[in-house]
Parts: C-alpha cells; sequence; structure tokens
C-alpha cells in the first residue's frame, strides 16, 4: 500500500498544478492555448504513473489490473472534471479548426502546447522515479530506459487500431459535446478506459498524438516515423472521418454537403384562390 500511497500523491501534485494553471489563466482568455500544457502535462503524467502500476505494480506492490483500470478511469475523470474545454488532444483541436471554430494561429500554439506538456512530464515523472520513494519506483527507475513499447503488432494493425479507436472515440465526442458536463466527462472517461483496455494487446488505443509521444515514442522496437504513422497518422485519420460521417463535410475544406441531402422546407405563397366577382 506504500507504493500506491506514494502514486496518490504524485496524482494529487498533478491535480493541483493543472487546477493552478487553470485558476491563473482565467482571467486572460488570450492566452487560453496555454492550458492545454496543462491539461497535456497532468494527463501524461498521470498516465506514466498508471502504465508503471500496470507494468510494475502487480509484482513489486500486489496490485491487479483492475486497481489499474480503476485508478485509469479516476484519472481520466478528475482530468475532465479540472481541465474542462482544454482536452490535451492535439486531435480534438485540429478538429476545432476543420469546424471552422478556432484560428490557425490558435490551432499551431494549441498542439505546441500540448506536444511541450507531454515532454516535460516525461522529464517530471523521471525525476519523481529517479527518488525512488518505493521498491516499485525502484524497479521502474532501473528499467527507465528500457521501456515496453505500446505497440504490440505490426504497422498495418497498429494504424487501424488507432484509426477505428479515433473514429469511435470522436463519434461519440461529437454526440457528446453539446450535452452536460455531468453526462459527457463520465461517459468520454468510460470509453477511453475501455478502449485502452480492450486494445492493450495492440496499441492501447490512446487515439491521442501527444499522449502517444509521451508513452511510448521514446521506446525501443519501432523508429520515430513508424510510431508516427501509427499513432499520428492512423488516429487523425480516424478524426477526419468522425468528422466526415457526423457531419457530412468537412467545413474548412467543403462547404457542401457530401454525404447528406438536406431538404429545405419553405412554404409555397397561397394565390387566391379566384378573381372576386364584381358587383
Amino acid at each position: 500500500m506504500s507504493g500506491l500511497n506514494a502514486s496518490l500523491g504524485y496524482f494529487l501534485a498533478c491535480v493541483i498544478f493543472a487546477a493552478s494553471v487553470r485558476a491563473l489563466l482565467k482571467k486572460w482568455p488570450r492566452f487560453s492555448f496555454t492550458l492545454e500544457f496543462a491539461s497535456s502535462f497532468m494527463l501524461v503524467a498521470c498516465w506514466l504513473e498508471v502504465q508503471t502500476i500496470l507494468e510494475v505494480g502487480e509484482w513489486a506492490g500486489g496490485l491487479g489490473p483492475d486497481v489499474t483500470l480503476t485508478i485509469l478511469f479516476v484519472v481520466l475523470l478528475t482530468h475532465g472534471v479540472i481541465c474542462g474545454g482544454a482536452s490535451g488532444n492535439p486531435n480534438l483541436a485540429v478538429l476545432k479548426f476543420l469546424q471552422l471554430e478556432a484560428t490557425t494561429l490558435h490551432t499551431l500554439l494549441a498542439v505546441a502546447a500540448q506536444f511541450i506538456g507531454a515532454h516535460l512530464a516525461i522529464l517530471a515523472a523521471v525525476y519523481y522515479w529517479s527518488l525512488e520513494l518505493t521498491d516499485m519506483h525502484m524497479i521502474k527507475n532501473l528499467m527507465a530506459r528500457e521501456c515496453s513499447t505500446s505497440l504490440m503488432t505490426s504497422l498495418l494493425q497498429g494504424f487501424f487500431t488507432e484509426c477505428v479507436s479515433a473514429l469511435i472515440f470522436h463519434l461519440v465526442h461529437l454526440s457528446l459535446r453539446r450535452r452536460s458536463a455531468l453526462i459527457r466527462v463520465p461517459l468520454i472517461a468510460v470509453l477511453l478506459t475501455f478502449l485502452s483496455h480492450t486494445a492493450r494487446g495492440y496499441t492501447s488505443a490512446y487515439v491521442n498524438p501527444s499522449l502517444a509521444y509521451g508513452l511510448t515514442f521514446y521506446c525501443p522496437g519501432f523508429t520515430l516515423t513508424e510510431y508516427a504513422v501509427v499513432y499520428w497518422l492512423g488516429s487523425i485519420t480516424g478524426m477526419i472521418l468522425a468528422l466526415l460521417l457526423y457531419m457530412g463535410h468537412i467545413p474548412r475544406i467543403f462547404a457542401k454537403n457530401l454525404l447528406y441531402l438536406q431538404k429545405t422546407r419553405f412554404r409555397v405563397p397561397k394565390g387566391d384562390k379566384g378573381e372576386k366577382k364584381k358587383v
């Protein structure tokens, strides 16, 4: 339990950091893209610790898969509550751009902030592991440079897995975007937990380029280009397909609906049934 207590303290520190950044920048909406930095940092930093519990915790700390799934769900739920509209997901930033809801500059700044947050989360996690607060973290520190890749299949199957997972995720996300946060946030957390658990033997279904960058791009087994094809190109392809299926077109590229016919309803003005009889 000491290992779990240390992890909970680490999770709490990440949550406090993200909440503090959001509170500080609430008065400056022009710098809203900075919230994506804090969101991505929290998501990647916490998921790295969940990954540690998954890989080492079962035989070093007596923590089973059910504990890992529960922790992952709580992390995703807390992330959705604390970060709000800041998703920490480059795909969602690009999605807003394609829907004409964000400018080019804002999208580029948001994506850059997300990847910077993911990279700093790696550095923070490595420093935390180097403290070796528990046996689990001592073992993780020893094997930090020889991490296990999340890509457990071929490039073609990996691309297909990420594409389908991203397609499902973005279709659900687009369907729930106008719903109350009380409904949307828990359902998204459940969906991401389910996708990650189901695709664990393939790609882990991160459906998030910056998250994948932080969790598996540094692991041996595949090149940077191969990882990019699976986790970046695969997920963004699924996102574009989801937008096309949901709206019938991509507003940034096509103004005309390509898939669905829109019936225009209008009233035909009623003419006089007949001329008035002359008296």
